[in-house]
């Protein structure tokens, strides 16, 4: 079993409150570390406070060492970072070990942005009250940030908040989600002793009243929060003046035209819809399928959902694995019966196998049902025929979120329409909408949120732009 203390400024902290990290494919108990009090809140508030003085000086040869010195002993420690992440969040291992690579890619760019905070320098004599005027922009950190993270990536949406924080000069709070602590201590631990200063960082978990306090408190300049739209919002409306970057949900939608490579997209949108059983922001959930390869579409993707091997994240050949807890379970269960009642057919899948949900094709889901509307957060597709292009892209749009889009074509003109039309924060041409690399600008519009990750645009994000005017005559 894992044992993890918080770690405040440095230090080892252990309290009364033990929390139990449990595995969500047996229940058996994996892992262990504890809850902060709320004189341990504080302590963890004073510590980043005092250490953003300490971060701020820092050169940036420095804060690209330690990022670099973070990436290798990730490397260094990849078997015991993905079991880690497989025991606590239910990943399948090998997902778990690329999530690991991922997590080093992040680190690394961050240490390379690190040394390329550039400014402009501007011509101001544009009147002639201004003759002999220039201006010189430089980007300077921005203060403690409060760094709220989800269950579904609990080592690289850590280091996507931690890496340009270091990057950009700033001290780090991390509130790691409490069904996968361990990930995010461990982490930690890694970037203490890659000569993180230790007032650079802490990390906690709290009660949801205490989280709130943190959230409301002034001395944070910044929250980033990754996690539901319910929640996220409704932290933002308690951030006072601090800047908030959201990274929210969604319910994807993928466009497959007559044009489309049938095998490819049904490949593609499989491992969008099903990797991580669906749990990810960006999992492929609506699909909308051209009425001429409809049919071809929707057998090739009930065949390829029937064909995955399902079963315990820690064996080797295990491509699907558990949902987070038995509560996620029985909600998608629900909200498939209920299209169900609706019309909806199932192609695929359909019912829970004890922890496992299997990967479930519908056709016929009205719009307006739930698995549709909302955030399935589950290996869970549901399909739609279209006869027109133009009707397809508002389909897409018919939806409060607004994160990432796929669409599948061999038109030109069909993919910059769909960049000029679809209201998301990033179109994805012949692959599915789950496709990130980690420098891209990542993030979304209307419910799914507020703000860019990816390194170079999380340290915009997380430093002040400053500027200097000299009068040269």
């Amino acid at each position: 079993m894992i044992e993890r203390p918080l770690l405040i400024g440095g230090e080892p902290v252990i309290t009364p409150q033990r929390v139990d990290v449990r595995s969500p494919y047996d229940d058996a108990v994996v892992g262990r570390t504890y809850e902060a009090a709320g004189e341990d809140v504080e302590a963890a508030v004073c510590s980043v406070d005092r250490g953003f003085e300490t971060m701020r000086t820092l050169p940036s040869y420095r804060r690209a060492e330690i990022l670099q010195g973070i990436a290798g002993r990730i490397q260094e420690q990849r078997e015991d970072l993905a079991r880690t992440m497989a025991l606590e969040s239910g990943k399948p291992i090998r997902d778990a070990r690329l999530e690991v690579d991922r997590a080093v890619l992040t680190m690394t760019t961050a240490a390379g942005e690190s040394v390329r905070l550039y400014g402009d320098t501007i011509p101001l004599d544009v009147l002639p009250s201004a003759r002999g005027r220039v201006g010189i922009t430089r980007r300077f950190p921005l203060g403690p940030v409060l760094a709220i993270t989800p269950f579904n990536f609990p080592l690289n949406l850590v280091c996507h908040k931690l890496g340009p924080a270091i990057a950009a000069g700033d001290s780090m709070l991390i509130k790691p989600a409490p069904k996968t602590p361990l990930s995010a201590l461990a982490l930690a631990q890694i970037a203490y002793d890659s000569g993180l200063p230790p007032e650079g960082l802490s990390v906690i978990l709290s009660s949801n009243a205490d989280a709130q306090k943190l959230v409301a408190d002034e001395r944070f300049k910044a929250l980033s929060f990754t996690g539901s739209d319910i929640v996220g919002w409704r932290l933002k409306s308690l951030a006072g003046k601090k800047r908030v970057i959201l990274e929210l949900g969604g319910n994807a939608g993928v466009i497959a035209d007559d044009s489309a490579d049938v095998e490819l997209a049904a490949q593609r949108v499989a491992a969008g819809g099903f990797g991580y059983a669906g749990q990810s922001c960006i999992s492929v959930q609506r699909t909308y399928v051209h009425k001429a390869v409809f049919g071809e579409f929707a057998d090739r993707l009930a065949s390829l959902a029937g064909r995955l091997k399902l079963g315990n994240p820690l064996d080797e050949d295990t491509e699907l694995g558990p949902m987070i807890n038995p509560e996620a379970t029985e909600r998608i269960e629900s909200w498939i019966n209920e299209a169900m009642t609706q019309g909806a057919e199932v192609l695929a899948g359909g019912h829970a196998r004890g922890s496992i949900f299997e990967p479930t094709v519908l056709s016929g889901a009205p719009p307006t049902a739930r698995v549709c509307g909302d955030e399935a957060f589950a290996p869970v597709i549901s399909l739609f025929p279209f006869s027109d292009f133009s009707e397809a892209l508002d389909s897409v749009n018919n939806s409060r979120f607004g994160l990432q889009a796929g669409i599948f074509t061999r038109r030109l003109d069909h993919a910059m329409a769909a960049f000029e039309r679809l209201d998301v924060g990033g179109v994805v041409v012949n692959d599915v909408p789950t496709f990130r690399v980690d420098p891209m600008p990542y993030g979304g519009v209307k419910d799914s949120g507020l703000g860019r990750e990816g390194l170079r645009y999380a340290i915009e994000e997380l430093t002040e732009l400053k500027l200097l005017v000299l009068r040269l005559d």
